[in-house]
């Protein structure tokens, strides 16, 4: 059955593709694409605490990912809830917040048991707050905003829809038989032409990316920032899914994402070491300008969550609040935070980590 944008796709081909994926150009961008993998992760070894890159990245993440999805939020917004969340947060910050949420979740899940169709039932549930299963209702298409005009109608029918996620989960285990990177590219296409909810593929897909490198040993932590990639080639991201759907483009499709793969990694690696400089100047301004010392507890509340409250140091570095107060006033002193009143609170902002957050190393 030839395709067609307005019918459900129901005869999407099973996984893996019945061509030569694995080609030369393939292999190659594999080789750079689990180097940069490789040395990203061998540097988030090196951090002394790194759940200081794990929250970061995994927020920013978040941020990108919904905002494909155009939910946006900005990045004050985001770090100002993310560990205390309140009625004032806006609507897209507490959604972009349950992506973290969803992410955390999944990455405990996939740590008792492989992943499954329960893995991506739950993740997309966490992310929507609400239970989510598979589409039973005919009727979904994705089109055209301007016009409305459906560009491409996934499958439908609950049995169909269970019956190609069985199939993508074997294929998600392959073990040896491809490279994970690859398996993690084919999958991604796969998992989005099935679009199995009624909302949240994309979402809940860009997470399973992240759970088959940490599930396939390529990543310890959560930390491949690939959402911003895909943000940045949203047109070609979009181009590139079609084409596997109408012309069976499968290696431009895996050597998109295998760059995205390697560029992501080499800029979160120049991160990664532009923190670790800010923390060394950071320390220094402690000691000289605090009686904190070489109190690590402060300097790690101050990355982990670069919009502290004085309860933050107080309850972190077991001191009183005037002694609390004392440091953080006089690193605000020094430069090194910024401070702000949000009602009766003052909240002390890690500026320069906020930046190097948020900057894109190739500008």
């Amino acid at each position: 059955m030839m395709w067609n944008a307005e019918m459900p796709y129901n005869e999407l081909p099973p996984l893996p593709p019945a061509i030569d994926f694995e080609t030369k150009a393939v292999m190659k961008a594999t080789v750079r694409a689990r180097t940069a993998l490789a040395a990203m992760d061998e540097a988030s070894k090196r951090m002394q605490n790194p759940m200081v890159l794990v929250n970061s990245i995994s927020l920013l993440e978040a941020q990108a990912s919904s905002e494909i999805e155009n939910i946006v939020t900005t990045t004050d917004e985001l770090f100002r809830f993310a560990h205390d969340e309140s009625d004032s947060a806006s609507a897209d910050t507490k959604e972009t917040l349950r992506y973290r949420t969803a992410l955390f979740s999944g990455l405990l899940a996939i740590a008792d048991r492989p992943i499954s169709i329960n893995t991506a039932v739950e993740v997309c549930t966490d992310i929507h707050k609400r239970e989510m299963g598979v589409r039973k209702l005919p009727g979904t298409y994705i089109g055209n905003h301007a016009t409305g005009k459906a560009i491409y109608t996934p499958p439908t029918s609950e049995r169909v829809i269970l019956d190609k996620l069985g199939n993508w989960v074997e294929f998600v285990h392959s073990d040896g038989d491809y490279d994970p990177l690859v398996v993690m590219a084919i999958s991604h296409y796969q998992f989005e032409a099935i679009h199995p909810f009624a909302d949240g593929n994309g979402r809940t897909g860009r997470i399973l990316n992240v759970l088959q490198l940490v599930e396939a040993e390529l990543l310890r932590e959560p930390i491949l920032y690939l959402s911003r990639y895909i943000i940045q080639n949203k047109s070609e991201y979009y181009r590139l899914l079609l084409a596997v759907t109408t012309d069976a483009a499968w290696e431009e499709w895996i050597l998109f994402i295998l760059r995205g793969i390697e560029e992501t990694a080499g800029r979160t690696l120049a991160k990664i070491d532009a923190i670790q400089d800010l923390q060394n100047v950071m320390r220094t301004q402690i000691k000289e300008r605090t009686t904190a010392g070489s109190n690590s507890d402060l300097i790690d509340v101050l990355f982990e969550n670069p919009y502290a409250r004085i309860a933050n140091v107080v309850n972190r570095c077991g001191v009183s609040r005037p002694t609390a107060t004392s440091w953080l006033n006089a690193l605000v002193d020094s430069g090194m935070l910024v401070d702000i009143k949000v009602g009766r609170e003052r909240l002390f902002i890690n500026r320069q980590f906020m930046r190097i957050l948020s900057t894109d190393e190739s500008e």
